[in-house]
């Protein structure tokens, strides 16, 4: 199992496997509609790439891996792969956490068609705001949470109740509501949830106005 990881990683990492090394093969078979492994072989074989063409990707693969990838791992110490660790569980969530955020907030501001700034660090810590948005002399607050569908949200709704009291506060320094934004992975695109706060966001821009 183990060869078989640094196999296809190496291969992956190389492009070994890409088209322009390997043929069109999922093409290829389609075409031949083979009825077993040896037909599809032999199709293969003489219609898309030649044995010895793909043993030689194979000899390429074995240098990579036994010159390249091994000269690598032998300059790696301790330290590297601590702050490696340290990384990929702090920077690269946060990182992700942030293109997130700034992805719904994007999508906001080209719906509300009004301009849509960062709260003060102070804000956040007294309001629970992560963004304003200024009307005249007062201000609507937003917060956005991303959430896994199905699993976080009843949690986030709880947050939700906890920080209801901060957010009134808000409303009464300011004048405007504070609203939830909830945003989701769907289908490889962060979406906001509760679709029907955006409504509500207009309505209070024209209370507001």
């Amino acid at each position: 199992m183990a060869k078989e990881w640094i196999l296809n990683s190496a291969m992956n990492r190389f492009q070994l496997n890409f088209k322009r090394n390997v043929g069109p093969t999922s093409e290829s078979i389609r075409k031949c509609s083979p009825k077993s492994i040896d037909e599809w072989r032999e199709y293969y074989f003489k219609n898309v790439k030649p044995k010895d063409h793909i043993e030689e990707l194979g000899r390429r693969l074995y240098i990579k891996i036994t010159e390249v990838i091994q000269s690598e791992v032998a300059e790696l110490n301790e330290q590297d792969c601590i702050d490696y660790m340290i990384q990929l569980v702090i920077d690269r969530t946060f990182e992700g956490y942030m293109t997130e955020i700034e992805t719904i907030y994007g999508q906001l501001q080209q719906i509300l068609g009004v301009p849509i700034e960062s709260a003060p660090d102070e804000w956040d810590r007294l309001f629970n705001v992560d963004f304003f948005i200024k009307i005249g002399e007062k201000y609507i607050g937003l917060q956005i949470k991303p959430v896994n569908i199905g699993i976080q949200l009843p949690e986030i709704f709880k947050e939700y109740a906890i920080q209801a009291e901060t957010h009134i506060k808000f409303t009464e320094v300011f004048g405007g509501r504070v609203f939830y934004l909830f945003s989701a992975k769907v289908d490889g695109k962060k979406e906001i949830q509760n679709t029907e706060v955006i409504e509500e966001i207009i309505q209070e821009i024209k209370r507001l106005s």
